[in-house]
């Protein structure tokens, strides 16, 4: 198993976070209190006045009881309101880690790097911190392994200007890239908060990205992780860790009864047993806010 399913991990590569200082500069280089301190009413991108969010931190109950610090953001699409737990936090940029496997399949698509979610990719060869990143496989499989191995040589095969050219155009996080298209979106400088996760992620679940629809649709498959009867969720998890600062992410979207509610929660991850919590304490949220039926969480 891998970090990003909720086991206990070693210090892998693709899920390497910065160090402190590098984490605030991730942060467009202001402290997280001066992040912290824009306008809760802001759209997530380029602090344009949206919806008043609506501010639910009685929810902070479900970080509390586990002691750590944390947020949630839930965008309804039909106002464009948010719903946040903890909204400074949620307004907080940070390094993306494995989620941006999301634009990052869009952009394999788009650019050709990749013909398809089949298309077998090469492993490139060498040790890998965990033995099942060690061979060739799909993207589709790939995503579901979070094998960042794989998904850096799809990068370096995009290369650096075709990267930051779609990175702009789909307008993620803060955009910046530096000068390592292997690395930025592990060690930043790339972060982006969870209100800007749900606003892009709003956009691919409706076809809206400024991109195929072809691409939209294939990764869309490639994130579902869940279908039931009643609905079905569209995820990524994400993991960053080193040097005393862990932080994990679970972002995408659910589908009932016609409606899409994008979502991401982010945490802190001072205990490696935390990691499993992701999906649990977002589930829980969703089902106080009557995104999911009662006891989906303990699904």
């Amino acid at each position: 198993m891998i970090p990003d399913q909720g086991t206990k991990p070693s210090l892998a590569p693709d899920d390497a976070a910065p160090s402190r200082r590098r984490f605030l500069q991730a942060a467009g280089g202001m402290s997280l209190a001066a992040v912290a301190g824009s306008s809760l009413a802001a759209s997530a991108s380029g602090g344009r006045a949206g919806p008043t969010p609506l501010v639910r931190n009685d929810l902070m109950a479900y970080f509390r009881q586990l002691d750590v610090e944390g947020c949630f953001a839930l965008l309804d699409t039909s106002s464009g309101r948010p719903v946040l737990v903890n909204a400074r936090r949620a307004q907080t940029r940070m390094v993306p880690a494995s989620t941006y496997k999301v634009p990052h399949s869009v952009i394999a698509f788009e650019t050709g790097v990749v013909a398809d979610p089949e298309q077998v990719q090469p492993y490139g060869g060498g040790r890998a911190r965990f033995p099942q990143w060690e061979r060739d496989m799909s993207l589709r499989e790939a995503i579901a392994a979070s094998n960042v191995p794989l998904y850096q040589g799809v990068a370096r095969r995009i290369g650096m200007q075709r990267m930051q050219a779609w990175v702009d155009r789909l307008d993620y996080g803060n955009r910046q890239l530096g000068q390592q298209v292997d690395q930025f979106w592990l060690r930043g400088p790339l972060a982006i908060s969870a209100v800007e996760q749900t606003r892009f992620l709003a956009r691919l679940a409706t076809g809206q990205l400024p991109a195929s629809q072809r691409s939209q649709r294939w990764v869309r498959e490639m994130m579902r992780v869940e279908s039931t009867p009643q609905y079905s969720v569209y995820a990524k998890t994400g993991w960053a860790m080193d040097d005393g600062l862990s932080l994990g992410w679970w972002v995408g979207w659910v589908e009932r009864e016609g409606r899409i509610h994008p979502f991401a929660l982010n945490m802190d991850l001072p205990r490696d047993e935390l990691a499993a919590h992701r999906m649990p304490i977002a589930k829980a949220m969703m089902e106080d806010l009557g995104v999911l039926p009662a006891a989906s969480a303990k699904d």
